[in-house]
């Protein structure tokens, strides 16, 4: 997919747990899982905005393309 997902490096940034962001999110954990390891076909702006809140980071810290990678998996 040629969208990349970034929610590790910004876990690690803010020494936080998978866990922890999902919960203060309001998600599972298992869909956070699915978000982070980029298997998500699709991501709500109210959750993206959430997890920009709780990271205090922008979009464009947690999503980013990758050129040249088009397949559809």
């Amino acid at each position: 997919m040629p969208i990349a997902v970034d929610i590790d490096v910004m876990l690690a940034k803010r020494k936080m747990s998978v866990g922890e962001l999902a919960d203060r999110v309001g998600i599972t954990p298992a869909n956070l899982a699915v978000l982070k390891n980029g298997r998500a076909k699709a991501v709500r702006f109210t959750t993206l905005a959430a997890l920009c809140e709780v990271l205090e980071c922008q979009p464009g810290d947690l999503l980013r393309w990758e050129p040249g990678d088009t397949a559809d998996g």
